[in-house]
């Protein structure tokens, strides 16, 4: 398997793939059926996405909205098959090109693709011209096939959305997103060395900055944790937010790890969101806040225990 940065240039070998295209941020239900429909039999399966996303070039101030980073989103392909990723580069030159353009010197020139599968609202080219039904007629003027695959439902009739799981996650729904993704939402990064605060209070905990990922609803959280990508996943409460009793600053990702008390800085986090809890608040004294967190912990251990 191989991850690719571009379309150019591409050994032989990594061309006449079956491909999935599209976004791909949270490989939901409807991302997995794209990729479904591109397994054809005899064809090795690709998954063709945009480095960065469109969304963040058109819209560099819009808030982080990431719900995988790329290499959590290209290792999930993997699992589910894909035996390359090609990380198509989104700038002024993609920006610009036609929706022709798009199909003849990326998908037929580049990466020589012998079938393509899109979901049904997939749109591309300069000012997203070009829709599932041109590509199809496209396709097959260029010699590579063409499956568009319809509406993916989920619970009720919301269909399956990135943007969906993001709302979820915003509402301080970790639960809803769960049932979209399939698993937890996961925040990960590199433990950083904080204020160490809250080792005085006999709550160290573990700190990661989200960056580019979406920011979920600020507040205390049941999650488990898993370190180096490896191991148990650990149980612990995290507050996602800005500290307002001890000094307002961005907002962080602090995880306390029930019984543990291993230094981790440095190492790489895997941070779950199994339950809200409750919002961020400001406490009139630290006494009151770590009374607070005390609660937290005992609440938090109950739900992941299953006692609650």
């Amino acid at each position: 398997m191989a991850v690719h940065a571009g379309y150019s240039d591409l050994p032989q070998s990594s061309r006449g793939y079956s491909v999935a295209l599209g976004n791909f941020d949270g490989v939901h239900p409807g991302h997995r059926a794209v990729i479904d429909a591109a397994r054809i039999e005899g064809m090795p399966l690709g998954v063709a996405t945009f480095e960065p996303p469109p969304r963040a070039y058109f819209r560099p101030n819009d808030p982080p909205f990431r719900i995988y980073r790329p290499a959590r989103r290209n290792a999930r392909l993997i699992e589910l098959g894909a035996k390359g990723v090609f990380e198509l580069p989104f700038n002024s030159d993609m920006a610009s090109m036609t929706d022709e353009d798009f199909c003849r010197k990326v998908l037929a020139d580049g990466l020589g693709v012998a079938h393509v599968a899109v979901g049904f609202d997939f749109r591309f080219g300069r000012g997203r011209m070009g829709d599932a039904a041109r590509l199809s007629s496209l396709g097959r003027s260029l010699g590579f096939e063409v499956t568009v695959v319809d509406k993916v439902e989920g619970d009720g009739t919301a269909k399956a959305s990135s943007t969906a799981i993001r709302e979820a996650l915003i509402a301080g729904e970790p639960q809803k997103a769960a049932q979209m993704l399939g698993h937890p939402w996961i925040a990960d990064g590199i433990v950083e060395r904080g204020e160490q605060r809250g080792r005085t209070i006999d709550f160290p905990t573990a700190n990661l900055h989200l960056g580019e990922l979406i920011h979920p609803r600020h507040g205390v959280y049941a999650v488990r944790v898993r370190i180096d990508r490896q191991g148990d996943w650990l149980p612990g409460v995290a507050n996602f937010g800005r500290t307002p009793t001890t000094g307002v600053r961005d907002p962080l990702l602090e995880t306390f790890i029930f019984d543990f008390d291993r230094d981790i800085y440095g190492r790489f986090l895997e941070v779950e969101l199994h339950h809200f809890l409750r919002p961020e608040l400001h406490f009139p004294s630290l006494d009151e806040m770590v009374e607070q967190m005390k609660k937290d912990s005992g609440e938090a251990r109950a739900l992941l225990d299953g006692k609650s």
